[in-house]
C-alpha cells in the first residue's frame, strides 16, 4: 500500500501555481501516488461540464517529469442515472488520458455526485440505470482500462453489490477491471450509524481498484487525516489484511496550508502503521 494526493485538495493552489509544481511539491512531502481529479488540472485540461477535455500533450510532459511517480485519472460522470454510449467522445478521452498517465496500470475512476434517496439493500433496489456501467466497464476493459466507481449517497455494500450485479453480465477478464473506490468517511456522513469499515472488510480484494481517506469530527470536514470519525488505524489493519497493494489517497479538503496538512496525514498513517 502506497500513500498518494488527489489534484481537489489544491483547488486555492491552482489559482497561483502549476500542477506540476503543486506534483512536485506532493512529492517532496512524501506522496507515491498522484490522482488527477477533472476540473483541478489545471493547464492540463480544457473546458468544463459537457465541454471538458484532457489535455493530452500537456498531461503527457507532466508524467514523464515524474517517473518515480503513479498516477490515475478521475472525473465527475452521472454512470449510475443514464446509459452512456462506451463511444462518447468525452468518455474515449478520458480513457486516452488514463492510459496516458496510467503506465502499465491505466485507471479512471468514476464519480457520481447523483444523490439517491435510500441505500440499495437488495439487487432489486438498483436502478436499472445503474447497470448501464456495464457497457462502459466493457470499452474501458477492451482498452485494458481499470473501471473504479464511487457514489458519496450509497454505502460500500451497495456498491459492491451493483459491481457484482455488473460483472455477472460480463466476461471474468472484463469484469476483474472493474471495481470500487471505497471512502469510509463518506459513509459515516451520510449513514452515521453504520460501519462503513466492516463494508470495507467485507469486501473481496479484487473490489478494491483505489481507496480514499478523509476525516471528520462530529460529522464535519477535518484538515487531516488523524483520529476522528473515522478509526484510521482500523482503516489501515482491515487493508493490510485485504493484503491491499494499491494507493490510499488523502482525499484532504482544501485548506491555505494543504501541503502541511498533506505531510500532517502522512506522518499520521505512517506512525499508525509503524506502531503495530
Amino acid at each position: 500500500m502506497i500513500f498518494g494526493a488527489i489534484t481537489n485538495s489544491w483547488r486555492e493552489q491552482l489559482l497561483e501555481q502549476d500542477l506540476p509544481a503543486l506534483v512536485k511539491e506532493a512529492v517532496d512531502r512524501g506522496a507515491k501516488h498522484v490522482e488527477l481529479r477533472q476540473t483541478c488540472l489545471g493547464a492540463c485540461e480544457t473546458g468544463s461540464g459537457d465541454d471538458w477535455l484532457p489535455d493530452l500533450d500537456r498531461l503527457s510532459e507532466l508524467v514523464g517529469g515524474f517517473p518515480e511517480l503513479t498516477f490515475d485519472l478521475a472525473m465527475a460522470w452521472p454512470c449510475l442515472t443514464k446509459e452512456t454510449d462506451p463511444d462518447d467522445p468525452q468518455f474515449q478521452a478520458a480513457l486516452d488520458a488514463a492510459i496516458l498517465v496510467g503506465g502499465d496500470n491505466p485507471h479512471l475512476r468514476l464519480v457520481d455526485p447523483s444523490p439517491f434517496d435510500h441505500a440499495w439493500d437488495k439487487p432489486e433496489d438498483i436502478p436499472a440505470e445503474a447497470l448501464a456501467i456495464v457497457s462502459m466497464a466493457r470499452e474501458a476493459a477492451r482498452r485494458g482500462v481499470t473501471l473504479s466507481m464511487e457514489n458519496s449517497g450509497q454505502p460500500i455494500r451497495s456498491m459492491a453489490m451493483l459491481v457484482s450485479q455488473a460483472r455477472d453480465l460480463m466476461s471474468p477478464d472484463e469484469g476483474s477491471l472493474l471495481g470500487l473506490c471505497p471512502d469510509p468517511t463518506n459513509q459515516l456522513r451520510r449513514f452515521p450509524d453504520s460501519d462503513p469499515l466492516a463494508e470495507l472488510a467485507a469486501l473481496t480484494p479484487d473490489m478494491l481498484k483505489i481507496v480514499h481517506i478523509k476525516q471528520a469530527r462530529d460529522g464535519q470536514s477535518h484538515p487531516t487525516v488523524d483520529t476522528g470519525d473515522l478509526d484510521c488505524q482500523r482503516m489501515l489493519r482491515v487493508l493490510e489484511e485485504q493484503n491491499y497493494q494499491g494507493a490510499l489517497i488523502m482525499e484532504i479538503p482544501p485548506h491555505p496550508e494543504v501541503m502541511d496538512n498533506l505531510s500532517a496525514s502522512f506522518s499520521y498513517l505512517e506512525s499508525a502503521r509503524e506502531g503495530r
